[in-house]
């Protein structure tokens, strides 16, 4: 994997988080973190890392209760609750049926969310001033479809028709954002909603029947989760697929464009970390990403038989050869 020039876009300000363990540690408390999420909710690694920079220890002073649904949305109200009972001291939930299955679950336990367009979801009532028990990191998805569209096109001009996979419990401006984008470019869009890992296949099928030229897979917890499954659908089916960010072309999808999943992590470390400091949820801000990565699987192109231009080549980010 190659390093390429930083790509940093500045669209808000960040909390910046000092790397101290003594606030943590000096209260002596062994401290309960939910997390509640329908997939893999973000880098574990780089999560935990996090935390132990800030003084959050696992079985030192921090107990980590994970409640994962794995592609079963109807499993989120009840792990929701099972936190609850637990009384646990922040629920950290993501994507947005994440996020409203905590908030709808408890009004009191502050929740800290990394999810698509919150605001648009009806989460809380504005970035500057969220409101009741819920805050976080908001990823921006709804205004980068069309990006990513941008990105392709600027690859392969000839595509005009491309499928996208939609997962109906995010919010719906992250379909309208990339349907307007399209619009510009003059591409055709088929969109295909996927709600469980068995509407998988069906959705692949469908697209190529339709004879799609490429394939645009819209940001989602659950999608993330299926990344794996998602990169083999796309190559067997030889389809040039263009995915949320870069954990899907590190599984073997051919582009993405997005926020650095890494540093949101770190960055909702930090909000657990004010508000176990007593910090509450209304006062702190939504935060929104500030640093965005365009990565390249050029050994995917290579098995799809394609040619990235050098052009985005130089753009990138990451390009994994």
């Amino acid at each position: 994997m190659l390093e390429r020039r930083a790509f940093v876009i500045l669209l808000g300000g960040s909390i910046v988080a000092p790397l101290h363990t003594a606030g943590a540690q000096q209260t002596g408390k062994m401290w309960r973190i939910g997390v509640l999420g329908i997939g893999s909710p973000m880098d574990a690694s780089t999560w935990r890392q996090a935390l132990r920079d800030l003084g959050y220890v696992e079985g030192r002073n921090l107990v980590i209760e994970n409640r994962i649904a794995e592609g079963r949305l109807n499993r989120l109200p009840d792990f929701a609750a099972e936190l609850v009972r637990l009384n646990v001291d922040v629920i950290v939930a993501s994507g947005v049926a994440g996020a409203r299955a905590a908030k709808e679950a408890t009004g009191t336990i502050p929740i800290v969310m990394l999810a698509t367009d919150p605001l648009g979801a009806g989460l809380v009532d504005s970035l500057a001033k969220p409101g009741g028990n819920i805050t976080g990191v908001a990823t921006l998805e709804s205004e980068l479809g069309a990006k990513r569209l941008e990105h392709f096109h600027e690859a392969f001009p000839t595509v005009t028709r491309v499928a996208v996979l939609y997962d109906p419990m995010t919010s719906a401006t992250v379909l309208n954002e990339i349907e307007d984008g399209a619009k510009r470019l003059k591409l055709e869009l088929q969109v295909i909603e996927v709600r469980g890992p068995e509407e998988m296949d069906a959705a692949f099928k469908k697209a190529t029947q339709w004879r799609a030229a490429a394939l645009s897979v819209l940001a989602s917890p659950f999608f993330r989760s299926q990344r794996v499954r998602i990169a083999q659908l796309a190559v067997q089916y030889r389809l040039p697929s263009m995915v949320p960010h870069r954990a899907y072309v590190e599984a073997g999808a051919l582009l993405s464009y997005g926020p650095d999943f890494r540093d949101l992590n770190r960055r909702t470390a930090v909000y657990v970390d004010k508000i176990l400091k007593g910090a509450k949820p209304a006062d702190l801000p939504v935060e929104q990403p500030t640093k965005f990565e365009l990565v390249i699987n050029l050994k995917t192109a290579q098995a799809l038989g394609l040619t990235i231009p050098q052009t985005l080549l130089y753009q990138a980010n990451h390009v994994i050869e």
